[in-house]
């Protein structure tokens, strides 16, 4: 049997890696990185990043076991493919004491049985000062397996494994699929199955048959020193849940590619809808929102105002949503699927994602907790 996967991403890359082992032949279809974003004509990924939270606390129970499966083959995934990317420093949701969410994370924590400790404002502060949070505050501090991975080097193990397995990568990108074909200019290449994880792309390259909501989102990074990144060397992932209905997110001291160490945050609250792939490639290309980075650059300095920041600067990426808050991982046309939909918690969760697509290409029965994946649309 002849797979090809579109995209090059987290999921798709997971899912060429189980196609492959499963003994079919897989292409994959995506191309590298741009090293200049700016006169970069072609697709983008929002995985060329060093920083992605990872945790098994969520509110949503599959959310919650996705990651819970996935952390626990990163640390096979790494022996395996010989590339690092898990830091397991522990992860900190907090938020206004009684607020909804923080006690549905808690209700989920302890429903999967989760190791996590519950904390009051005073012992946020005592516990990790170089935050700032109010008595009123409350937090879920999970350890162990939660933390951050690095999403870019997470693709390059996934593909390495992949191609190990026997997988052909083309770093290509496709101009449009259909049943068994795979367009690539004016060639159409024939496989046996086709299955698109592209992203935000995916809509446009299956012309509109999904109903997604692309977001154009803006992260901001804030460099440190080398000493200062020491200093923080055990500082855990946070995502503190206000009572505005906002979710930014921080991640502790990260080494760049650039040799410099970045905190970055994320979370803006400024949806703005990206429709065709020119749009999703044009705001790629612009580098962010401005006023989306005043507002995260307000928010880091409330969190953390201790901490002296050498530089800032931001970056574009997006986020893909199916209505029910769920990956979408279905099957369009006979031999045509698609694994998308991603909802700002796939990378953590990707190697599952991926699992679970192989599963269904395959005609593979998926485990009892992801059967509700059957009733996305």
């Amino acid at each position: 049997m002849k797979i090809a996967v579109i995209g090059a991403g987290l999921i798709g890359a997971a899912a060429a890696k189980y196609l492959a082992q499963a003994g079919v032949n897989v292409t994959l279809f995506g191309p590298t990185e741009p090293s200049n974003t700016a006169n970069y004509t072609g697709p983008f990924a929002s995985h060329y990043d060093e920083g992605r939270i990872t945790r098994s606390l969520d509110a949503s129970p599959f959310w919650a076991q996705a990651a819970i499966a996935s952390i626990s083959r990163y640390r096979t995934i790494e022996a395996a493919s010989r590339i690092a990317f898990y830091t397991p420093v522990g992860i900190l949701i907090a938020g206004p004491n009684g607020s909804e969410t923080v006690t549905q994370v808690i209700a989920t924590a302890q429903h999967q049985g989760t190791s996590a400790t519950l904390m009051d404002g005073d012992g946020l502060s005592k516990q990790f000062p170089y935050f700032a949070f109010a008595p009123s505050d409350c937090g879920v501090w999970e350890q162990g397996d939660a933390g951050h991975i690095s999403p870019r080097r997470l693709v390059q193990a996934q593909i390495a494994l992949a191609q190990a397995a026997g997988a052909h990568w083309h770093k290509v990108a496709v101009d449009h699929v259909a049943p068994k074909l795979v367009h690539v200019g004016k060639q159409a290449h024939v496989f046996d199955r086709v299955l698109v994880a592209a992203g935000g792309y995916s809509d446009s390259l299956l012309g509109g048959a999904l109903s997604l909501d692309v977001f154009a989102r803006t992260v901001a990074f804030f460099e440190v020193s080398a000493e200062t990144a020491h200093q923080l060397s055990t500082q855990p992932s946070l995502i503190y849940y206000d009572t505005q209905g906002r979710d930014p997110y921080l991640l502790p001291p990260i080494r760049y590619p650039d040799g410099r160490y970045y905190l970055k945050l994320g979370g803006d609250n400024i949806d703005v809808k990206l429709g065709s792939s020119s749009e999703i490639s044009d705001w790629f290309r612009s580098g962010g929102n401005p006023e989306v980075r005043d507002i995260l650059q307000d928010h880091f300095h409330q969190r953390m105002p201790k901490i002296k920041v050498n530089s800032y600067h931001m970056a574009a990426c997006v986020t893909t949503f199916d209505r029910s808050d769920l990956p979408v991982l279905r099957s369009l046309e006979p031999d045509l699927y698609v694994a998308t939909a991603g909802s700002g918690r796939a990378a953590k969760s990707s190697d599952e994602l991926g699992r679970l697509a192989a599963l269904m290409v395959l005609d593979q029965a998926r485990p009892s907790w992801a059967q509700c994946l059957l009733n996305t649309t």
